[in-house]
C-alpha cells in the first residue's frame, strides 16, 4: 500500500473503535470522542507519510504544548459543564483542543487542501461538545484558539523539498534552511 494512505488508514482504524452508541445522541458524542483523537493521529501519521522529521518533531511541540496549556486552564479556571454534572472542568475544551491542533497542525504545515477539510472535521467535534451539553461555545473556542495559537508558535509551514526554522534562544535568533534533492 502506497505511504501517502497510511493517515487516512490510521482516521478509518480510530474510527472503527469504542462501544455502539445506545441511541442518536451518543453517536454524536462518540463520533466526536473518535475524531479528537484521530484528527492528531492523522497529523502525526502524515509526518511518517511524507518522511518529514522536522515536522514530526514541531508537531509533537505544539501537540504538547496544546495538552498541557489545556489541561493547566481547566486546573486554574473553575467553570462548570453545562450538563450539571457537577464537574468544573469545562473551560477550554480539551476535544476541541485536540481536534484543532491536528487540523491546525496539517494546514500549517501542509496547506490549505489537507486543512480546510481538517478544520472542518474540528468543527463538527466542538460542535458534538456543545450538543453532548458538555461544553458551552466558549469552551469550544477558546480551545479551538488555543490550539490554533500554539500550533502557529511551533510549527513552521512545508515547502516542498525545503524546511525553514526558527528559534528564538536567550542568546538570539537563529534560522535554519534544510534543503533536498
Amino acid at each position: 500500500m502506497p505511504r501517502r494512505w497510511l493517515p487516512l488508514l490510521a482516521l478509518l482504524l480510530c474510527a472503527g473503535t469504542g462501544p455502539g452508541p445506545a441511541h442518536a445522541a451518543d453517536t454524536v458524542e462518540t463520533s466526536g470522542d473518535i475524531l479528537r483523537v484521530a484528527l492528531p493521529l492523522a497529523a502525526w501519521g502524515m509526518t511518517f507519510q511524507r518522511d518529514d522529521q522536522p515536522g514530526r518533531l514541531q508537531f509533537y511541540k505544539a501537540f504538547g504544548a496544546t495538552v498541557a496549556g489545556t489541561l493547566m486552564l481547566k486546573t486554574v479556571i473553575d467553570k462548570e459543564r453545562p450538563d450539571d454534572d457537577g464537574e468544573d472542568d469545562a473551560f477550554p475544551s480539551g476535544h476541541a483542543a485536540t481536534a484543532f491542533s491536528g487540523a491546525s497542525f496539517i494546514q500549517r504545515r501542509y496547506g490549505w487542501r489537507m486543512g480546510a477539510p481538517a478544520y472542518a472535521v474540528a468543527g463538527y467535534v466542538g460542535w458534538t461538545r456543545i450538543d453532548a451539553d458538555k461544553h458551552d461555545g466558549w469552551d469550544v473556542l477558546a480551545g479551538a484558539a488555543l490550539a490554533t495559537a500554539l500550533t502557529h508558535a511551533f510549527v513552521t509551514p512545508h515547502i516542498g523539498n525545503v524546511d525553514v526554522t526558527a528559534k528564538i534562544a536567550a542568546d538570539g535568533w537563529y534560522f535554519g534552511l534544510t534543503a533536498r534533492w
